[in-house]
């Protein structure tokens, strides 16, 4: 299988087509990245709210004074 962007093989190559993308969508890139930001900021909010579930349910439940009292 042929990679994508094979025909790209020089550094000026990938500038010039990096210039004509500039040129195409320059305007929508800064809102485009602020949303990529956001979205990478709620995925690792995310993934840090699994890790806090998880490391909570591994610690047993510390035992209530009144359970220890009425044992012993």
């Amino acid at each position: 299988m042929i990679p994508l962007f094979a025909f790209l093989t020089s550094p000026l190559e990938w500038i010039v087509v990096g210039f004509i993308a500039m040129l195409l969508f320059g305007n929508r890139l800064p809102s485009a990245m602020r949303s990529l930001g956001r979205g990478v900021t709620e995925f690792k909010k995310g993934i840090e709210g699994i890790e806090d579930d998880t490391d909570a349910s591994k610690k047993p439940e510390p035992k209530k004074i009144d359970e220890q009292v009425a044992k012993g």
